[in-house]
């Protein structure tokens, strides 16, 4: 029985219900498998490997083309859609295969962006279920927003310098030189020499600048903000520290069982 275009964008964003959970972490474990595949090619691999890879790669590609036009079809704001911030993310991951009949160099650098499509469930709840602590959950997020980040930047550097620099053999020496460039260590051993190379040096370090203090000053902020706080764990929603002075949960609204001293 086919399902109502409301029950199809229920079920695309809803991630309580195990149906939802189902396609959503499938939808995750593709991303995960595809990036896992396109670092695996910067290898030295066997050529019936590689062109098992290829195989699996291409049909995941179409799993998230099929999804995405699913995505588009039971959106009730379409134009809101296409605009939106994972809707960018999504048709990122694949116009490499729409237009992979065109030979455009550069639409392959877009499949490195399919590590962002991972950014959709950072804030979702059942993926962090054991973690409890407000300030746990953003050093999570915090890793895994960092880690995306220096992903995507290490396959745009291997792509654009691998061609013509031969100290870019590997995706690991891409994401050595990434690491260290973020991190503004800079050792110097690793450069870069085209000039889009050299471009992508300067965001990434503009990158590691801008947003690492950032993103630390949040986890500081609220690890002073929990200092505050007490261990009450919510009955409603596993909540463990709330303010001296709440009768609720900030975040169900169960009311809290105050621990006697």
């Amino acid at each position: 029985m086919l399902l109502s275009r409301e029950k199809t964008e229920f079920y695309l964003t809803d991630l309580e219900t195990p149906t939802g959970k189902i396609i959503n972490l499938t939808m995750a474990a593709l991303v995960l498998i595809s990036s896992g595949i396109f670092v695996a090619q910067t290898y030295n691999i066997p050529y019936n490997i590689r062109l098992l890879l290829d195989l699996i790669d291409t049909a995941i590609l179409v799993i998230f083309a099929v999804e995405y036009i699913i995505r588009f079809w039971s959106a009730e704001n379409k134009l809101k859609y296409i605009f939106s911030f994972y809707a960018i993310i999504d048709l990122m991951a694949i116009l490499p295969f729409f237009l992979g009949a065109v030979d455009i160099s550069f639409i392959r650098l877009l499949r490195w962006f399919r590590i962002l499509r991972l950014i959709r469930f950072i804030d979702q709840k059942f993926l962090f279920a054991s973690i409890s602590t407000e300030d746990g959950l953003i050093f999570v997020r915090i890793l895994f927003t960092l880690f995306a980040i220096i992903f995507v930047y290490s396959g745009l550097i291997y792509q654009v310098e691998h061609p013509v620099n031969p100290l870019y053999t590997t995706f690991l020496d891409a994401f050595y030189f990434s690491v260290v460039t973020m991190t503004t260590v800079g050792f110097g051993d690793i450069a870069p020499i085209s000039e889009v190379g050299r471009l992508l040096t300067v965001l990434m370090i503009l990158t590691g600048v801008g947003l690492i203090p950032w993103q630390v000053g949040d986890l500081i902020k609220r690890l002073v903000k929990n200092a505050n706080q007490v261990e009450t764990v919510c009955s409603g929603c596993g909540l463990a520290f709330h303010d001296v002075d709440a009768a609720f949960c900030k975040r169900c609204g169960t009311k809290l069982r105050i621990m006697s001293k």
